[in-house]
């Protein structure tokens, strides 16, 4: 082989032994902390999401290189939306009938979900924090947090409460008439993975039986 490529013997026998480089040694460290979040998110996590990740750990990586290293490794997340271009403004918002009917208070799981988006201040300014609860357990199955309230937002916390439960049959997913519920991305996502959307009317809030405000603060039911 060496004298097809032309290159030295003693040359190809060093490079052969070679120790790995510092770079790959520390990929090889990296990839291992990529993997421990992409699967603890069930697979919903994107080299963006996996980077913050990675910085909370005080890790000082970029998102170019978790890319590459995901990339290199077959890691790539699990998207069950397609974004669609939207024509106009004006359209009528999709408003669903009201499925869920005050029924709070069910005795099976997954049968009926609830999704909410709330606000939390931090020092580098408001994050906004969608999750989906099972009415059965009241705990959170499916959460997503972002800068802004693109309607990803609701689509992603949607999405990792459907990899997570993987429900059988459909399910009720009821939720206020916020902009990025009304969108044909969510009627869309709902109708492929089985899901009945379900929309309070304006004014009336997500009450439970006992009347405290049900996603008032997730934290407290997960």
């Amino acid at each position: 082989m060496c004298r097809v490529l032309k290159i030295a013997r003693a040359g190809y026998y060093a490079w052969l032994h070679e120790p790995e480089s510092g770079r790959t040694i520390e990929d090889k460290r990296l990839l291992q902390l990529i993997r421990s979040s992409y699967d603890a998110s069930y697979g919903i996590y994107g080299y963006r999401r996996i980077t913050l990740d990675l910085k909370e750990l005080g890790e000082s990586c970029g998102p170019n290189r978790v890319l590459k290293i995901m990339k290199n490794n077959g890691i790539a997340a699990v998207r069950g939306y397609k974004k669609h271009k939207s024509y106009g403004r004006g359209r009528p918002q999709i408003v669903p009938p009201i499925h869920l009917n005050r029924e709070f208070v069910v005795n099976t799981p997954d049968t009926s979900w609830v999704t909410d988006i709330t606000y939390i201040r931090t020092w580098q300014g408001w994050l906004y924090l969608a999750v989906v609860l099972d009415l059965y357990s009241r705990k959170v199955i499916g959460w997503s947090m972002k800068p802004t309230l693109a309607k990803d937002i609701v689509l992603d916390a949607l999405l990792m409460a459907v990899w997570r439960r993987r429900p059988n049959e459909p399910v009720i997913i009821h939720s206020d008439q916020g902009s990025q519920y009304s969108s044909g991305d969510w009627h869309k996502f709902c109708q492929k993975h089985n899901l009945i959307p379900s929309m309070s009317r304006r004014g009336l809030a997500q009450y439970t039986a006992h009347g405290t405000m049900l996603l008032q603060n997730p934290f407290l039911a997960a």
